[in-house]
């Protein structure tokens, strides 16, 4: 019924109300995009000037030497390989947690079940920064200031409570008939979440993974208090530090900055089939 309906109003549209709608579309894409297309051009300048007349995207004597400066002379490979694998850890260690926590609270009756997920929202109600003075104290008292692990920890908390609440709601979209027919099969409780429920969660899972993997990648105040090693820093402290000598190199600080989104687009299209189903089907029931 809802298609003939949308189809409908698809066939009344008139042709002038079209047109609005696409040119509305594409002037908020451009909004959105010039930024970026700001930020290639100035990297593809062979000298730092920040600031032309022009409106070229591609300026004519453009050169790839920034992005060379970037790689071999700076050191963003390094910073890469370490928000890469913070990144990846948060998001499998957040995974793992949500996935479990919200199949049983999706799935179990148990003394204090509303509670716990109400103050999996109170968590989320809390700025970063107010947490950072207990955060540091507490990682200091377990010598993990200039550690990884250090920063595993604050990310999956950050991470987990938001997770949590999207594995239990897609949970609840799955009959529970498939468990009890898998019961009836020989499986145990845990046999049965492995291998039925996990496979039919693929894009809520894919979300979580993405959020998990997004929110390390992209911060930047938690990581400067705790890494102090300049070969442990991460790519948004690293790039800061692009900018804090007297005489920025901007040409070099845009391509590096055109060089982080790589693993991010990457991950994006790898997911891009799951990020409708995990986004809308996760919140049908709560």
């Amino acid at each position: 019924m809802s298609k003939k309906l949308s189809s409908h109003f698809e066939r009344n549209d008139s042709p002038l109300k079209t047109v609005l709608i696409y040119l509305i579309l594409l002037i908020f894409v451009f909004i959105a995009i010039y930024p970026l297309l700001n930020v290639l051009s100035v990297s593809l300048r062979p000298n730092d000037s920040l600031f032309l007349t022009t409106l070229e995207i591609v300026p004519d004597n453009w050169s790839l030497e920034n992005y060379r400066k970037a790689l071999f002379e700076k050191d963003l490979l390094l910073w890469i390989r370490n928000s890469l694998l913070i990144s990846t850890l948060t998001a499998l260690t957040g995974l793992s947690l949500s996935a479990s926590a919200g199949y049983a609270f999706s799935r179990f009756r148990f003394f204090g079940k509303k509670t716990a997920m109400l103050l999996f929202l109170v968590t989320q109600m809390f700025p970063a920064p107010m947490l950072l003075l207990p955060m540091f104290i507490m990682l200091t008292k377990l010598g993990l200031i200039n550690n990884f692990f250090g920063l595993l920890i604050p990310y999956t908390a950050t991470a987990v409570p938001f997770t949590v609440w999207l594995m239990k709601g897609y949970f609840d979209t799955i009959p529970k008939s498939l468990e009890e027919s898998a019961y009836i099969d020989g499986c145990n409780s845990f046999k049965a979440f492995y291998k039925v429920i996990l496979p039919l969660a693929t894009p809520a899972l894919a979300i979580s993974a993405l959020f998990g993997f997004m929110s390390a990648w992209s911060e930047y105040i938690v990581a400067q208090i705790i890494l102090r090693k300049s070969s442990m820093l991460t790519l948004p402290v690293g790039l800061v530090q692009l900018q804090m000598d007297f005489t920025a190199e901007w040409g070099v600080y845009s391509a590096a900055a055109i060089i982080t989104t790589i693993p991010v687009v990457i991950l994006f299209v790898a997911l891009s089939k799951y990020l409708v189903g995990g986004l809308t089907l996760g919140g049908v029931k709560g």
